[in-house]
This record gives structure tokens, C-alpha cells and sequence, in this order.
């Protein structure tokens, strides 16, 4: 029972402004950060981007993945890795989806439910200043990945990352990022089903569509897994290539070509520093 709740309100009221005067505090630092990084002198080049998608431990630890990011990179794309936290937000989402299809209690569905606004409310700050960027993009709700993947398997396909895979991939291919790499550990059913599964249903909806898909274990090939990585990215080039005119292509490798030399000084000098 609440004895004095002008009070109360007084303090509710104070705390409120708290939380939105960190709130503004954390957009304000973000988009200081962003507003720095636009400001920073670009080349004028097209890479071809490269997504990255697959098991949360091979796609995200360098040295299960024999550092693709650095692999894609050399090859002359340019990575795009979404973000760790949607493999969370995925177990949170699929809660709701069971408790209206498969099983589950109220109490789990809404406590997820929960979860998933109490994020989405954190990552507000980040999320505006990213649609106030030139450069940067904010990330999908895990409620449009859903969708996505909704469009080529079931949202209960559950076992390993999921339908967020999937979901991903789509996600991916809808945003301009046409070139995938499918990271899977060695005999890993689920990803083989929601990953390697699915290519021909995300070629068919979009013909552009250049995924591969890798396996990655200790007794892997690491030149069979190279060979395959430059294999997708010689279609990638070959497809960026074909959607410039011949002009818009020289000049793109005239910037290439100067960026490369750029770096081999650098990396001559960083290694003689060393």
C-alpha cells in the first residue's frame, strides 16, 4: 500500500528522467562516434560484400574459422558479419512462436517477450544514430529476420542457430549483399539443413544469389576451404564487374590498384618496425 504517493510519483518521475537523460547521454556518444567516422575521407571504390553467416562459434571466433574476415579481405571483398546478439534474440522470439503453435506456458512467452523489448529499448540509442549515419545501417529486428526466413521454412525449425540462418541469408540478399559464405562444423545435421539445406531455395528466389558453403573441422583442408573462398569470390567480382559500365570499371580498378600499393608500403614498413 502506498502511504505517501505524491512522493512516490516524485521519485518514479526523477528516475524517468534519469533513464532518458542516460538514454540521450548514450545517443548523443554514438552518434558523436558516427559523425566522426562519416567525416572520414573515403576512396570512391566498389568491393563486392561478402556475409557471413553459419554456426555462432565457427562464424564468429577467428581461429574456428580460420580467420575468414582476414581471408575475405585479402581476397579484395568486404565482409559483412551481423550481429552476435540476434542468436539470443532468436531464442527469445522462437519462445512466443511455441507458445502460440507448439507448446509452452504464457509465463516463458511473456518473459521472453519481455526480453526482447527490454533489448530493443537498450539498442534504441545505437539504432538512432545509425538512421542518422551516411555511412552505417542499423541492424534488422529479430522480428523481420522471422519473417524472412518465414518465407522459405518453418519458424519452428529450432535445432542449432535455426530458422535465424536462414533468416539471415534472406536477410542478407534483401539488404544488396548477394555473396554469402555458410560456415558449418564438420557433421553438424541442423546448420546442414537450415544452411546448405536452403541454397536452392534462396538461389531460386534470387538467381544473383552466390553462397558456399564450408566445412570447417580439425581435419578439414584448410586449401580446400581457401580454394573454395576464391572461388566465390571470383563470382562476386565477376558480378560486380557486370553491373558497372566500362568506365565506372576502370576507374574502380585504378582505385584498387592504388589502395593495393598503399598497403604493401604499409605492411613493408609495419614489418621492418616490428
Amino acid at each position: 500500500h502506498d502511504t505517501q504517493p505524491d512522493a512516490q510519483q516524485q521519485i518514479r518521475e526523477r528516475r524517468n528522467h534519469e533513464l532518458a537523460h542516460q538514454s540521450g547521454a548514450a545517443q548523443d556518444a554514438v552518434g558523436d562516434q558516427l559523425d566522426a567516422d562519416d567525416e572520414i575521407e573515403r576512396r570512391d571504390v566498389r568491393k563486392p560484400k561478402v556475409g557471413v553467416v553459419g554456426e555462432i562459434l565457427v562464424k564468429y571466433h577467428p581461429n574456428a574459422n580460420n580467420r575468414i574476415v582476414e581471408t575475405i579481405e585479402r581476397e579484395g571483398g568486404e565482409a559483412v558479419v551481423l550481429d552476435m546478439l540476434d542468436f539470443f534474440l532468436y531464442g527469445f522470439y522462437s519462445k512466443i512462436y511455441n507458445y502460440k503453435y507448439l507448446s509452452g506456458t504464457w509465463k516463458q512467452m511473456e518473459i521472453n517477450k519481455r526480453a526482447i523489448q527490454v533489448i530493443e529499448w537498450l539498442r534504441e540509442p545505437m539504432r538512432a544514430a545509425l538512421r542518422d549515419s551516411i555511412h552505417y545501417t542499423e541492424p534488422a529486428r529479430i522480428e523481420q529476420t522471422a519473417d524472412a526466413a518465414s518465407q522459405i521454412l518453418s519458424i519452428g525449425n529450432q535445432c542449432g542457430e535455426g530458422w535465424l540462418l536462414t533468416g539471415e541469408m534472406v536477410e542478407l540478399i534483401n539488404s544488396g549483399v548477394e555473396n554469402i559464405v555458410c560456415l558449418q562444423p564438420f557433421g553438424c545435421l541442423p546448420n546442414h539443413i537450415v544452411g546448405k539445406g536452403m541454397l536452392k531455395q534462396v538461389r531460386r528466389m534470387n538467381p544473383k544469389a552466390n553462397v558456399a558453403a564450408i566445412d570447417y573441422d580439425p581435419g578439414a583442408s584448410t586449401v580446400n576451404q581457401l580454394n573454395r573462398i576464391k572461388l566465390m569470390m571470383s563470382t562476386a567480382r565477376k558480378n560486380l564487374n557486370e553491373s558497372m559500365t566500362d568506365q565506372e570499371r576502370a576507374q574502380n580498378e585504378k582505385v584498387l590498384t592504388e589502395m593495393k600499393a598503399v598497403s604493401a608500403v604499409w605492411e613493408e614498413h609495419h614489418s621492418h618496425a616490428i
